[in-house]
């Protein structure tokens, strides 16, 4: 979940307009002139990108007319909806893993955010500033909700007995929806309204220049162009969504690798955010944008793939192997350890990136 108190990305205005309306062109072509060619892969791939970048700076812009939290909201749902897209266009395949493509996602995605942007974050500032400090209530609060989520998506659902194998009951399914979506409420309403100054860079940290509000007009733009954006994006996932399964298959990598691929994508824009933070000394909002990605990841994007499931009737496994849950353990366990002080520094970082290599090793040589 990104900080609404950050300034958009300079990015041109006219620039990001451009591209919003470019890449609804390329899809447009895209489906008339089909998928086969190879020009229309790699200009979809290009233009993906473009997409998510696009799509994310025009959120951005909107955020910071309407103000924190509900620009928080609206920032949060922009990348989950590029996620959501991603994954529901892999399910609608209908290949033999498509039952694993949102776990895979969700897990690889929090994977990422708390070991790798977390880590790179820690190592590039600590290696600046020497040594970063941040919120301990703030931080913490996050973690948790990112641990409660985590584990009843990905942990429990190994240990139910009312199905077979690592999925949910249709009441089980409907009742972990909502608690996410709760749990999730309940961290918006935290990080926004009740405790506001939890997640607040300290006075020394905040160096980001003021930047004047857009105007109404320009408002609207950027919605409009948000909206085009994330069309563009669900489109080049259903048009590229073949050609990752086939890449993967030919490279005979594992199938959890289409999921790694799908979270480096989506997160790409907010790891970009809280590195740019972490250089600048706002620590806090490096963990807001990563963490608050991770917990955003699960509850908006579990409850949407579940009623999509329960939809169409296909099936949907979310509990993690032996390792996976020995990852998810690892990475808390450290996590705690890191963000227990309220201070780091680049060794810190260090360790969470040792993790994420460990994790990517493991994934393609299993």
């Amino acid at each position: 979940m990104t900080n609404a108190n950050i300034a958009p990305r300079k990015i041109p205005l006219d620039m990001s307009h451009l591209l919003s309306f470019a890449c609804l062109l390329v899809l447009i072509g895209s489906v008339a002139y089909g998928t086969a060619a190879f020009w229309v892969q790699g200009l979809a791939m290009l233009f993906l990108g473009a997409s998510v970048l696009t799509a994310v700076h025009h959120a951005e812009v909107v955020a910071h007319r309407v103000g924190p939290s509900l620009g928080a909201l609206i920032l949060a749902l922009a990348v989950t909806v590029i996620e959501v897209g991603l994954i529901v266009s892999l399910m609608s395949n209908d290949s033999a893993d498509s039952p694993t493509v949102a776990r895979d996602t969700v897990f690889s995605a929090v994977i990422i955010v708390t070991n790798g942007i977390v880590g790179v974050c820690l190592l590039l500032g600590g290696l600046r500033h020497r040594e970063l400090g941040f919120q301990i209530q703030g931080a913490s609060s996050l973690l948790a909700v990112l641990a409660v989520l985590a584990g009843l998506t990905m942990v429990l659902p190994n240990f139910t007995t009312s199905t077979v194998g690592s999925t949910y009951s249709f009441g089980q399914l409907i009742f972990v929806s909502l608690a996410c979506l709760l749990l999730y409420g309940l961290l918006v309403f935290f990080q926004t309204i009740s405790h506001k100054d939890y997640f607040e860079p300290r006075p020394i940290e905040t160096l980001v220049p003021h930047m004047s509000t857009p105007s109404l007009r320009l408002t609207w733009l950027s919605f409009a162009g948000l909206m085009i954006s994330l069309t563009a994006v669900i489109g080049f996932a259903k048009v590229l969504s073949p050609a990752i399964e086939a890449g993967v298959t030919a490279l005979n990598a594992p199938r959890i690798v289409v999921g790694i691929v799908i979270a480096l994508l989506v997160l790409l824009p907010e790891t970009w955010a809280a590195i740019s933070a972490a250089r600048a000394n706002q620590l806090q909002t490096s963990l807001n944008l990563a963490l608050g990605s991770g917990a955003a990841s699960i509850a908006l994007t579990i409850p949407v793939v579940a009623a999509f499931s329960i939809m169409t009737e296909r099936k949907l496994a979310l509990g993690l192997d032996s390792k996976g849950m020995a990852f998810l353990l690892l990475t808390f366990i450290l996590g705690g350890l890191t963000l227990g002080t309220g201070r780091t520094t680049a060794l810190q970082g260090a360790t969470h990136l040792v993790l994420l290599m460990a994790y990517l090793v493991m994934s393609f040589i299993p």
